[in-house]
């Protein structure tokens, strides 16, 4: 299997972030693709609307996300579920305040929000959704 989704992406997709839980890798490369979109309106030069709507489908994305893996982890009695769930809490907050300040024209969408957005993902991945799946593993 190929490392990479597509090799020219702010953010293209690598198997260091499978958890391996098939639904939850599939959302992760949902948001993935959204953050991916989002930057590509942004340097294409699209318009205020669709750069608008796809930070709003993130963020929707993001929540609905967050929901459909705390709903496992409770499920399969993960013992960090009160911290992962802070760590959602703090995260929907960010991406909440970046979709606020760009509609109310205080943000303007460039590298280093784009940067934010890639890592503010990429480090929730390696660094706590890893966590649950090695407890998984060794039940």
């Amino acid at each position: 299997m190929a490392s990479a989704i597509c090799t020219n992406e702010l953010f293209p997709w690598h198997e260091k972030f499978s958890v391996g839980i098939p639904e939850i890798d599939t959302q992760h490369k949902g948001l993935i693709r959204l953050i991916n979109d989002l930057h590509a309106a942004m340097t294409t030069g699209q318009g205020k609307q669709a750069v608008g709507k796809i930070l709003d489908d993130l963020v929707g994305y993001t929540q609905v996300h967050f929901r459909s893996e705390e709903d496992l982890l409770r499920q399969k009695k993960y013992s960090k579920l009160a911290n992962h769930q802070g760590e959602h809490k703090k995260l929907t907050a960010q991406v909440v305040e970046l979709q606020e300040k760009y509609r109310g024209g205080r943000l303007m969408l460039t590298v280093e929000v784009m940067q934010f957005l890639k890592n503010w993902l990429a480090d929730h991945i390696i660094g706590h959704d890893h966590q649950y799946a090695a407890e998984f593993k060794s039940k």
